[in-house]
């Protein structure tokens, strides 16, 4: 009873952590079995893992700190160690999700030691410094002060300034879906961290634990987020395939010209002029919106799109009008299911992707930068697929000539800057070039 009568906080605590675990588990393998792919990011376990280990030292700490006439010094000391080690290793561990959800964990072997070095020093003093701890008597609970807690409040407060570091200058990697987790983690640790140190009997550091791992679930990882991801994609994937049937195809060319504009953006992003440019919303949203480029084809007899020969005069001007008639459909129907830049994408895609760098595309006749990024994007990716897959009317051709072709067509009918960007990666090119069966 002493116990609850210390401990209820951080009790409550940990209830509360152990009903978010059981949702992120059982949520996660329901979408395992529905997605095909794990529901559970690893970091944000293991983050989950420590959370809850932090809190339950903290509670166990929190009363027999104040039962010193019940409890051995020694192992007040040493269960005060657990709580300063899980804690140290909690803030470790949420600087690396943030840099995960970022920039993405350093493959450098040196960067990744620098990284963990704070805590590890951290660490090592604490252990050094844990016999001068002293237990304090406050006017309400008694509470632990000593150099101890000093350096665990200096780890949190180096992985703080080390985050924002990262966050700032990386912040065009950062999903605007992830911001709101992000930010509202990042301000929970600092608030609390500042109570804790202004009133230190007030020993309300869990609530920095359960609050960050609350926030992070439910704006970033909540396995519910992740379904409705998965049913988007599904749905535009299953909508332009059923399009693309109307052209003799079975999806192939869908899925092949999306993967050569996000290797196209991915390389474009290495360009100085549009790393601003290409942020990771609009990485989001090309995946999202190159498999609408054709949806426009829905309004073309099937007559013209399975033709085996020449289109005519007539019938070419009748083709020609798939882009405008794919930006009505994005504009009247999807426009009003999903946010206005994934909507005003998707309607650039459709509407644009024909356009030419010089001018002489169509349906507007627009040229150079007056074209979306995006359409520029998807043109060299339409056209390179459109040249290497067989298609009713002509067998595919050899992949030499389709380089070759791209490479004419720079300057002319392509963005310079994005033709380089195609072949920085041949290799990559290829892997694609060779899925679904293409050969």
């Amino acid at each position: 009873m002493m116990i609850l009568q210390w401990s209820k906080t951080q009790i409550m605590a940990l209830l509360l952590l152990i009903y978010v675990g059981l949702l992120y588990i059982k949520e996660g393998n329901r979408l395992n079995k529905i997605a095909h792919k794990s529901g559970c990011n690893w970091v944000y376990s293991m983050l989950y893992i420590v959370s809850e280990v932090a809190v339950l030292f903290d509670g166990i700490t929190a009363a027999t700190v104040n039962l010193t006439d019940k409890v051995p010094r020694v192992v007040n000391l040493l269960l005060h160690l657990g709580m300063f080690l899980s804690y140290e290793m909690f803030v470790a561990v949420l600087f690396w999700y943030w840099i995960y959800v970022t920039v993405g964990i350093p493959e450098n072997k040196l960067t990744k030691a620098l990284y963990l070095l704070p805590s590890t020093l951290a660490m090592c003093l604490t252990v050094l410094f844990l016999p001068g701890l002293e237990f304090i008597e406050g006017n309400f609970t008694c509470y632990s002060m000593g150099t101890s807690v000093y350096i665990c409040f200096g780890t949190v407060a180096v992985y703080i300034i080390l985050a924002a570091a990262i966050i700032i200058t990386k912040k065009d990697y950062i999903p605007e879906s992830n911001r709101k987790g992000l930010t509202t983690s990042y301000i929970f640790i600092i608030l609390i961290l500042a109570i804790q140190i202004i009133f230190p009997e007030a020993l309300v550091s869990c609530f920095a634990v359960v609050m960050c791992t609350l926030s992070i679930y439910l704006n970033m990882e909540n396995p519910s987020l992740h379904e409705l991801e998965h049913y988007h994609y599904e749905m535009v994937m299953g909508f332009a395939t059923l399009v693309e049937n109307k052209d003799d195809n079975t999806g192939g060319h869908i899925r092949r010209s999306s993967a050569y504009a996000e290797l196209i953006a991915e390389n474009l992003r290495k360009n100085k002029k549009y790393r601003n440019m290409i942020t990771e919303d609009f990485m989001i949203n090309l995946n999202q919106s190159a498999p609408m480029h054709d949806i426009g084809k829905i309004g073309i007899p099937d007559n013209i799109l399975q033709k085996p020969g020449k289109l005519t005069d007539e019938e070419y001007r009748k083709m020609k009008e798939h882009p405008c008639i794919g930006g009505r459909i994005i504009k009247n129907t999807f426009g009003h299911l999903y946010d206005g830049e994934y909507e005003n994408m998707a309607y650039q895609v459709a509407m644009y992707h024909h356009e030419k760098w010089n001018g002489k595309g169509y349906p507007e006749g627009r040229s150079g930068e007056n074209i979306p990024l995006c359409a520029r994007i998807m043109a060299v990716a339409d056209v390179f697929d459109a040249v290497s897959a067989k298609r009713c009317y002509r067998d595919a051709l050899p992949l030499e000539e389709c380089y070759n072709i791209i490479m004419k067509g720079r300057g002319e009918d392509f963005d310079p800057d994005i033709v380089d960007a195609f072949f920085m990666d041949k290799e990559k090119v290829e892997e694609i070039y060779c899925s679904e069966n293409h050969i």
